[in-house]
């Protein structure tokens, strides 16, 4: 059984900010949803105020129960931001296809994607992060966690480790073919959809690996 079916969540909470305006049926505010999409990217990009303007960084996330997790340097001045208080932005998009229509005007892509809006909390319970940090290395693969080395007393403590509540928050995708003008479907152009998808290679091992003593 999964965290998720162990716990029910409250629902994600819809205001004006996080609502879709532009092709609302696209839209869903169900935590399922939601989830899914932030469970199948690894990529986000935080945006906040920092003195006085905007800054935005990709970073690698992952999500545990209601929450997202992000982790980096206390040096980083954008986190140093979100320790103050500041408001995050949070985007993620995942591309699932090009749409190729019989017009210039109806080309398209299929995708999904994930907006959250939310202030950051500071994991400063050793326990929890060293359970989030762990949770960081499994993610990338199950069970990785017991065979690397644990985080050193230093690494720790040069480590922020910040959570984002999934409260606020609304997914938007798009999927099928291309939707052309009536007047278009005759015309001798190709059209349908180029399916784009994650894969990973086989792992190419590090030239400095040492044999086994």
């Amino acid at each position: 059984m999964t965290d998720d079916a162990k716990q029910k969540f409250p629902p994600i909470v819809q205001t004006p900010r996080n609502t879709v305006q532009r092709l609302s049926r696209r839209a869903s505010y169900d935590r399922d949803v939601i989830n899914a999409i932030l469970d199948d990217a690894y990529v986000a990009v935080i945006s906040a105020m920092v003195e006085g303007t905007v800054r935005a960084q990709p970073i690698y996330y992952w999500r545990s129960g209601d929450e997202l997790f992000v982790h980096g340097s206390r040096h980083n001045a954008l986190f140093e931001a979100l320790l103050k208080g500041e408001e995050a932005c949070l985007t993620v998009a995942l591309l699932d296809g090009l749409v190729m229509a019989r017009s210039a005007f109806h080309h398209s892509m299929n995708y999904r994607s994930v907006v959250v809006y939310a202030r950051a909390r500071a994991v400063t319970d050793e326990k929890e992060k060293m359970a989030a940090l762990k949770h960081s290395v499994d993610r990338l693969s199950p069970g990785r966690s017991a065979e690397v080395r644990k985080p050193s007393e230093a690494e720790l403590r040069g480590t922020l480790v910040l959570a984002f509540p999934i409260s606020e928050a609304s997914a938007k995708a798009r999927s099928g073919g291309p939707v052309d003008d009536p007047e278009d479907y005759g015309l001798p152009v190709w059209a349908g959809v180029i399916p784009c998808k994650i894969a990973f290679d086989e792992g190419v091992e590090d030239p400095n690996t040492q044999p086994p003593i």
